[in-house]
């Protein structure tokens, strides 16, 4: 077999390794002088190939043993692929509809032949960009989000098959490590990965460097984020991982996932809203000011808090008296502690997604991995006052996330900067 060791696929290679593999040339016609492969991996860290066949089409992703946009200087493990299909397996099957779905995991290759969305799906982060409303988004993230979390935490599940689950993805230990260095400390010291908007946000880089109160802050949400193993999280659950039409939500991407606390994914989508967001500024012009839009994210962000708050206390509701082993029915067993309990986890939630939300924020503007929400406005005044909104907000709700009782407070928040 020409397949038995690693190496990196190109578009003829590639060809041959799926015709060696039947549930990957089944999917795309057996006529394979017919198909054109195209390479679309604009990520920073793998190979992605779209396929497209006479019967069909797919994805191929090849995880290379090091970061794609900085090079070989930068080794990170190619075993991110393995817990990838892991997690798309697991998570396709609490929420299928939003999740694609793995044909083939060949984990020697580092590759993984999956479901592709054709157009007019792209990725949600260019949709707001572009300014484009997506009426189903807040109903399909929070179902997703809802569902995943929900379903893989102690509150659906016995504590010994919670920790076997927690067993098969403490092995991701480099991409966790790679999120502990950009999200919780790079940031708030000299690092050489670190980039801001120069020289407009020296200042404000310098800020968020000498705030005793804020490092103290993050420091708290570094040691949940290490050592809270509440479900299994996608890891990187931030707009350039969503994949959209007006009708359809797909979350890809999930290489970093491991079990970690839940507010990491419900934070990070929400932080990234809140970029996208203070960024419209920065793409309005003379057609479009863009206002109708900033409301309409607003009531976004809003709406998938609420939702997500209905769907996870629905679930918990019907499975009660189930296996989970977080709330014992014989110790929960009325209806006023089983209220007092999911009102104590869900205020707790709720301010574990506005701390990691927050420090999702602050990373992109002065870490290394920015977002393209605001790298795309090419006026650098513009964009750094923009970021500056935006990192005000950051610091507020992290320092501040346990005084906020609902989201409408956050809301406010925002539309006060």
């Amino acid at each position: 077999m020409a397949f038995s060791e690693f190496k990196p696929l190109d578009e003829k290679s590639l060809i041959e390794y799926i015709k060696s593999v039947p549930s990957l040339s089944s999917k795309i016609g057996s006529n394979l002088d017919d198909v054109t492969v195209k390479e679309v991996g604009d990520g920073n860290l793998n190979f992605v190939y779209i396929v497209l066949g006479p019967a069909g089409s797919l994805v191929i992703k090849q995880a290379l043993p090091y970061i794609r946009c900085i090079g070989e200087s930068w080794p990170m493990t190619k075993e991110r692929a393995y817990f990838e299909a892991l997690a798309l397996r697991e998570h396709g099957q609490f929420s299928p509809e939003h999740v694609p779905e793995v044909y083939h995991f060949d984990r020697t290759m580092s590759l993984i032949g999956m479901r592709y969305f054709e157009p007019p799906h792209i990725i949600l982060r260019k949709g707001l960009i572009a300014g484009i409303e997506y009426p189903f988004l807040a109903e399909h993230m929070s179902e997703y989000m809802a569902r995943t979390l929900y379903f893989t935490s102690l509150l659906y599940r016995t504590t010994t098959d919670h920790k076997h689950a927690v067993a098969k993805f403490c092995g991701n230990v480099e991409m966790c490590r790679l999120t502990e260095q950009v999200v919780f400390s790079d940031p708030y010291k000299v690092s050489e990965y670190n980039r801001w908007t120069s020289p407009y946000l020296d200042g404000d880089a310098e800020a968020v460097r000498e705030d005793n109160i804020l490092k103290i802050e993050v420091a708290e949400l570094k040691s949940k984020f290490c050592e809270r193993a509440q479900a299994l999280v996608h890891g990187d659950l931030h707009t350039g991982s969503i994949m959209v039409t007006h009708e359809s939500t797909q979350v890809i991407d999930p290489e970093f996932a491991f079990y970690g606390p839940m507010g990491f994914d419900i934070g990070a989508f929400l932080g990234n809203l809140i970029l996208a967001f203070f960024a419209q500024d920065g793409h309005a012009d003379q057609v479009n000011d863009r206002k109708t839009y900033k409301e309409w994210i607003l009531r976004t962000i809003e709406e998938v808090w609420n939702l997500f708050h209905k769907k996870f206390i629905a679930l918990w509701d019907e499975h009660k008296d189930g296996s989970g082993e977080a709330y014992l029915p014989a110790i929960y067993n009325n209806p006023e502690l089983q209220q007092l309990a999911q009102k104590k986890f869900m205020e707790d939630l709720f301010h574990d997604t506005l701390g990691f939300g927050a420090a999702k924020m602050i990373r992109r503007i002065v870490g290394v991995a920015h977002v393209e929400d605001f790298e795309s406005i090419t006026d650098a005044r513009k964009r750094a006052n923009c970021e500056h909104r935006a990192l005000e907000v950051a610091k507020l709700l992290l320092m501040e996330r346990r005084n906020f009782q609902a989201i409408t407070e956050v809301v406010s928040a925002i539309k006060k900067l």
